[in-house]
């Protein structure tokens, strides 16, 4: 089996800067799934994903509008703290936090934090940033109807119901 539409892949990575510094790694973790053919993950690694079997180990290099975007400046806004998932006890500027918003879960750094409120870059941590996916596919298989219905994986390393 290779992947294809309606695959689900279990795969391991590494993220690095392009300087080569480990951003995030999933090699202590469970492997990460994603529903292919279905833009659970950057359209260019889905991309460079295309055609690939179990056991394949690849790199890929994606430049700024490919990844997380180009970084624009002044997107400032300010956002209650109860709109934080998982809020940490002690909120500091520089911190990546995660808001919840009518569109999901996005990330953010936080720029100023407040007693009720936090001012927010919105661009994400990584936009404006080249980076570096090392990939070791560990697993492929169809797809259910209920993930192909819901267009993302379950089970570990993807979404639960």
């Amino acid at each position: 089996m290779n992947i294809q539409n309606d695959v689900v892949v279990s795969f391991h990575y590494t993220l690095l800067s392009i300087e080569g510094e480990t951003l995030e790694t999933s090699l202590d973790a469970e492997p990460a799934l994603y529903l292919h053919g279905h833009r659970n993950i950057m359209p260019a690694l889905e991309k460079a994903l295309e055609g690939k079997t179990s056991g394949d180990e690849l790199e890929v290099t994606l430049e700024p509008k490919d990844a997380y975007g180009e970084r624009i400046e002044g997107r400032i806004q300010r956002v209650p703290i109860k709109h934080l998932a998982n809020v940490p006890k002690r909120i500091r500027p520089g911190m990546a936090v995660q808001v919840n918003t009518e569109n999901g879960v996005r990330s953010v750094t936080v720029i100023k934090a407040g007693k009720f409120n936090v001012d927010v870059d919105t661009n994400h941590p990584l936009a404006g940033k080249a980076l570096t996916f090392k990939i070791t596919i560990v697993d492929l298989r169809d797809a259910t109807a209920d993930e192909i219905a819901h267009g993302h994986a379950h089970g570990p390393g993807g979404h639960h119901h």
